[in-house]
C-alpha cells in the first residue's frame, strides 16, 4: 500500500520537516519504492514535482528538502505499485483543471471495477486505478455543478462521491481545489493539528528534531496528515473510517456535511 501526506495551515508554511519522514519511507524504512510526487499550492496554481524514483534516493526529493517552498496546502504521495507500471505517468499525484481551478489527487488502496465507471471529459493519462477514480470523481463535479458551488455543497457533493468509491475497495485519499484540504478516510488516516503553544516534535524515520516555537507566532495552525505517525513525540489522532474530513485554514472544520453513506444509516 501507498502513503500520503498533506497538511492545511493558515499561512504559507513549509513543509520540509514531515517530508523528511514521508521521503524515508519510499526506499529507506518502508518499502513504497514505486515513484513518488508531491504539489505544493500557491493561489489558485499547484506546483508539482514527480519522480519515479525511490524517494528516500531521488536527488529530486533531496532539493527539496533542502528548498524551503511554503505553502497553505501540500500533498504528498510514496508509491508501492500493485496496478499500473512503475513509471512517471502512474505517480501521485495526479492534476486536473476544474472550474478554472487546479484539483489534486492522491489515493492510497485498491478499488475493484473502477474502470468499468465511463469516464467523459477527463481521460487517465496513466494505467491506475487511482487515476482512473480521480478522472471519474471530477466528471461527476463537472455534472452536478456548471461553476465553482459554495464550500458547504462541495463538501458535502465530494463526501458522497468518495463514499461511493470508498465501496469499491481500500479508498484513503487526499484532495484539493486550492481552498480546502479533503481527507477520505476508508481504512487507515491520522492528523495534528500544531498550534500555540508550539513545541518539540521527533521524526520516527530519520534523526531529525525540531522546535516550532522558534519559527512560528501565536496566530500559526497547520494540520499535518498521514497514513501513519510521522513524529513520536506529538499526539496524531486516527480520522474516522467512511468520513469525508474537512480541513480549512489551518483547523478542521466541525459541522463538515456528512456523506451519504451516513446519513443513510441515521435513525
Amino acid at each position: 500500500m501507498c502513503e500520503l501526506l498533506g497538511m492545511n495551515a493558515n499561512v504559507p508554511t513549509d513543509i520540509r520537516f514531515s517530508f523528511s519522514a514521508l521521503a524515508q519511507r519510499g526506499g529507506g524504512t518502508g518499502p513504497h519504492r514505486d515513484g513518488w510526487g508531491i504539489a505544493f499550492y500557491e493561489g489558485r496554481g499547484a506546483r508539482a514535482f514527480h519522480d519515479p524514483q525511490p524517494s528516500a534516493h531521488s536527488e529530486i526529493a533531496r532539493l527539496l528538502r533542502d528548498y524551503p517552498l511554503k505553502s497553505k496546502i501540500v500533498i504528498a504521495h510514496v508509491r508501492r505499485a500493485n496496478r499500473g507500471r512503475v513509471a512517471l505517468e502512474n505517480t501521485h499525484p495526479f492534476t486536473r483543471e476544474l472550474w478554472g481551478r487546479a484539483w489534486t489527487f492522491a489515493h492510497n488502496g485498491q478499488l475493484k471495477g473502477v474502470k468499468k465507471r465511463s469516464l467523459d471529459l477527463y481521460k487517465p493519462i496513466g494505467t491506475t486505478d487511482s487515476e482512473h477514480a480521480f478522472c471519474w470523481l471530477l466528471g461527476q463535479l463537472r455534472a452536478r455543478f456548471s461553476s465553482l458551488p459554495s464550500p458547504d455543497a462541495l463538501d458535502q457533493a465530494l463526501g458522497e462521491l468518495c463514499a461511493d468509491l470508498g465501496a469499491l475497495g481500500v479508498f484513503n485519499v487526499l484532495v484539493s481545489e486550492g481552498r480546502t484540504l479533503y481527507a477520505f478516510c476508508n481504512k487507515k488516516l491520522f492528523y495534528l493539528v500544531r498550534c500555540w503553544p508550539f513545541g518539540v516534535a521527533t521524526l520516527i524515520d530519520e534523526d531529525l528534531r525540531v522546535d516550532f516555537s522558534t519559527m512560528t507566532t501565536p496566530n500559526d495552525r497547520v494540520v499535518v496528515v498521514a497514513s501513519s505517525p510521522l513524529t513520536r513525540d506529538e499526539v496524531w489522532l486516527e480520522l474516522p473510517a467512511r468520513t469525508m474530513t474537512v480541513f480549512r485554514n489551518g483547523q478542521l472544520i466541525p459541522h463538515a456535511p456528512k456523506s451519504a453513506d451516513q446519513r443513510s444509516a441515521a435513525p
